[in-house]
């Protein structure tokens, strides 16, 4: 049986697990003690509270969503945790799980790959090989706080992928990840980030979710962000920043803009001045708006580089000065390369190197 045949129980609410168990034979009761085997990380064969039959047939029959972890890296700096996922069918993906004073926070993926081609992304070479159903953007979670052995209080959606280009899959994976018998994580402690999907944004606020929005815009005109972001060309600057505001107005949620500087691209005082004023033409309140100043991460296939640490604090103040708050996002996990898309490149890279 593939992967694509078997029953997805990892990506089930426990009332349709409930259902599903009794409907091949088995005591309802059941279906609440394999969700809490499967909310722990933990796969068929090691659920020893049910008889070696039904765990015999949930492994040739069903599906966890649970990944293994193929490559794992601690930061010696601050502790931050880099994983390369494996999923059964050989593919990977990346989290990084992130510690805080506040609590524990876990970026994790929503694509194998990305197909929306932003110029300074390692996440989007190669394009899309698929999308991760809910189970296996829930699995990262579950399998990653088993491993460092804590709770992870909060999401963010950040990884490799377009959450909004896989949009049933990732609405289903935010219910079950805020519901008591999923992940219980509050739905104010997650995040997801968009390229810019305007009509994926304008059906998101119907979801009766209070996630944060975050926004990945990048550049401050048109001509500058379609240059860099292809899907800019689809739902230009005007349109992507109505629907933000929409979502704060329905929502009453603040949005993050997420601007990744980039040397001689996007990152002067004039760029600056530039984004404020589009920002406020759509966001005159600036307790709507949260803008998170992203230096870019060096990847060998862009060439693209961050400016001196004088112009990141200079494009902020600018920033600030013009009523608008911005932070500088703190790197964290330097020496492991945390950010996503360079560990599952060398992964294939390897793979490809590899005889077989």
């Amino acid at each position: 049986m593939t992967l694509q045949d078997k029953t997805d129980l990892g990506g089930m609410t426990l009332s349709e697990m409930e259902a599903y168990i009794v409907s091949i034979g088995q005591s309802k009761f059941r279906a609440k003690q394999i969700n809490d085997w499967i909310r722990r990380g933990c796969d068929f064969a090691e659920m020893t509270n049910l008889p070696r039959a039904l765990r015999d047939t949930l492994e040739t029959t069903c599906y966890t969503g649970l990944p293994r972890i193929a490559e794992k890296y601690v930061s010696a700096i601050d502790g931050t945790v880099k994983y390369l996922f494996e999923f059964p069918d050989g593919q990977c993906v990346e989290s990084v799980v992130m510690f805080y004073h506040h609590g524990t926070t876990i970026c994790i993926s929503s694509q194998v790959g990305c197909r929306m081609g932003c110029k300074f992304c390692a996440s989007t070479i190669g394009g899309k090989v698929r999308d991760l159903s809910a189970s296996e953007m829930l699995g990262q979670i579950e399998v990653a706080a088993r491993d460092i052995g804590e709770r992870i209080d909060g999401v963010v959606m950040m990884g490799i992928g377009e959450p909004l280009d896989n949009y049933e899959n990732t609405v289903r994976f935010l219910h079950l990840v805020t519901s008591p018998d999923g992940g219980g994580i509050g739905a104010r402690h997650i995040s997801l980030s968009t390229s810019g999907l305007a009509d994926k944004i304008r059906a998101l606020e119907k979801e009766d979710l209070q996630i944060t929005l975050s926004i990945s815009l990048h550049a401050p005109n048109d001509e500058t962000r379609s240059a860099i972001m292809p899907v800019n060309k689809k739902f230009g600057i005007d349109e992507l920043l109505s629907a933000a505001k929409h979502y704060f107005d329905v929502t009453g949620r603040r949005v993050s803009m997420e601007y990744t500087l980039i040397s001689g691209k996007n990152d002067t005082v004039r760029d600056a001045l530039a984004l404020a004023a589009t920002l406020r033409r759509y966001f005159a309140r600036g307790d709507a708006l949260h803008i998170n100043l992203i230096p870019v991460n060096p990847v060998r296939e862009t060439g693209f580089a961050a400016g001196s640490r004088e112009s990141v604090r200079a494009f902020a103040d600018t920033l600030e000065q013009n009523g608008f708050t911005a932070t500088v996002r703190r790197t964290l996990g330097p020496d492991i390369n945390a950010s996503c898309g360079q560990l599952r490149r060398a992964n294939l890279q390897n793979k490809e190197r590899t005889p077989v």
